[in-house]
């Protein structure tokens, strides 16, 4: 069956007149206590406030638990799947074979086996995961709407905005794909365009990106603040519209385009990341935490399963491997993550910027024990797994996470949590505890309807 065309972003999305007619402001104001203000006796625990960012790595497409974080090299070969296994410093941490680098670091990450929700399509799915809130349609692919959810970022600009940035959250490599339309829950929902992630797109091209924010030559300075000035005049709105600001703070920073620029990097650190979009998107994130910005997330891969059309080009390859999955995983998805993740921990560790930065690399799920052909997607001569979000695994680095450790067990096949279960509402409450965004914390919506930053509980046996 032919596909459908794709969706892009402005057709899914609300206009400014959408969002007047709706009646969102930028002047929305929180109902309790302050995130970041001095914390309530009693409220924090361990990893409280140790992070001064958070990067999130969206393996998008759901990356199997069973051929990386947690295998089961003693389950029967229909489960365990057609890859060995080495051993780690942790003498419970057994990890893919094919992720030789990321094993050798084992002591710099925690592993948690025992993520599980009840999602079981990407769209709704990765929503889920972006938003820490379900979607009110559950497995499905529903496009994104001004009525959604905003994104974690959103939400932390919302009550605790950047103050030495001009974004307090920036998505890189997005936007998300899923798998061909734009996926829910990457925006601002119903707190509006103001508040939405800033979006870098493919960051290979960092002549591009930075020649976007820069003024041409014949502008200077003092001419951009009489076009400013006279756009006020013209159109008395714009003066106060977030999108226009945010627009001429970003032409008019120098330490942005800075920020921005791959170039200044030593060529040999930009070829250990990788010349490729998921390597530099990961580069781009450290350049971030050094800039300032509290929220980034990288979506390692722009869409999940882009390699049906461009099975020749690895940067379209996501984690959506139904019948391709062990052919996809050993020549595209493994060597590529292993080589630029581990080369991002160890520079994030060797800069020091670590231990005040939460690493979180996670996908929207995790992938069925069994290993079977499916007769309804492409490549029925070689098996995959399914989807399967009852049971997968997420690591967590940095920011004050006990390094090596294991938290929550699946059972004997990786299909159900046996201990510690935990939702990706409690995930998202254990990245903004280690920004010191207190439990209590809340903001409204147009309506002056409150509703808590996060909804799960922190995972503070994490920390130390």
């Amino acid at each position: 069956m032919p596909r459908e065309p794709a969706v892009t972003r402005n057709s899914v999305l609300p206009s400014r007149r959408d969002w007047l007619r709706i009646g969102v402001s930028a002047s929305l104001g929180l109902t309790l206590p302050r995130a970041g203000a001095k914390p309530s006796a009693g409220t924090t625990g361990p990893g409280f406030g140790r992070a001064k960012s958070v990067v999130v790595i969206f393996t998008s497409g759901g990356q199997s638990q069973l051929d990386t974080w947690d295998p089961k090299p003693d389950a029967p070969a229909e489960i365990r799947g057609a890859f060995r296994t080495v051993q780690t410093a942790n003498p419970e941490l057994r990890v893919c074979e094919h992720l030789p680098r990321m094993a050798a670091l084992a002591n710099r990450f925690a592993v948690l086996r025992s993520m599980t929700h009840n999602d079981l399509d990407h769209g709704s799915a990765c929503y889920l995961a972006l938003t820490g809130q379900f979607h009110p349609q559950r497995s499905s692919n529903p496009p994104p709407r001004p009525t959604d959810f905003p994104a974690l970022g959103a939400v932390l600009k919302r009550i605790r905005p950047a103050e030495h940035f001009p974004h307090t959250a920036v998505h890189v490599n997005g936007p998300l794909l899923a798998p061909i339309e734009v996926s829910p829950g990457q925006y601002g929902g119903f707190l509006g365009r103001g508040y939405e992630p800033a979006e870098l797109g493919n960051v290979t091209d960092t002549d591009r990106l930075v020649a976007s924010l820069s003024l041409p030559p014949d502008v200077p300075v003092e001419r951009l603040h009489s076009r400013r000035d006279l756009l006020a005049k013209l159109d008395p709105g714009t003066k106060a519209d977030p999108l226009t600001r945010k627009a001429f703070e970003l032409v008019n920073a120098p330490r942005v385009r800075a920020a921005l620029d791959l170039d200044r990097e030593p060529e040999k650190l930009r070829d250990r990341y990788g010349r490729h979009r998921s390597g530099q998107a990961c580069l781009m994130a450290r350049r971030l935490v050094e800039a300032g910005v509290p929220w980034t997330t990288v979506f390692f891969n722009h869409g999940i399963r882009g390699q049906d059309d461009h099975p020749d080009d690895t940067d379209e390859y996501g984690w959506d491997t139904h019948n391709d999955i062990f052919d996809s995983l050993k020549a595209h998805l493994l060597p590529r993550f292993d080589h630029s993740v581990s080369t991002f921990l160890e520079d994030m560790a060797v800069r020091g910027l670590l231990e005040s930065t939460l690493v979180v690399v996670m996908g929207e799920f995790g992938r069925a024990p069994l290993v079977a052909v499916e007769k309804s997607f492409a490549g029925r001569g070689s098996p995959g797994r399914k989807h399967w979000g009852a049971c997968y695994s997420v690591l967590l680095a940095g920011a004050g996470i006990v390094p090596g450790a294991l938290y929550g067990k699946s059972d004997r096949i990786a299909a159900y949590p046996q201990a510690e279960p935990t939702t990706p509402g409690d995930l998202a409450a254990t990245m903004f505890h280690a920004l010191g965004v207190e439990p209590d914390a809340h903001y409204t919506d147009a309506t002056d309807r409150p509703y808590r930053a996060v909804t799960g509980t922190p995972i503070t046996k994490l920390f130390h």
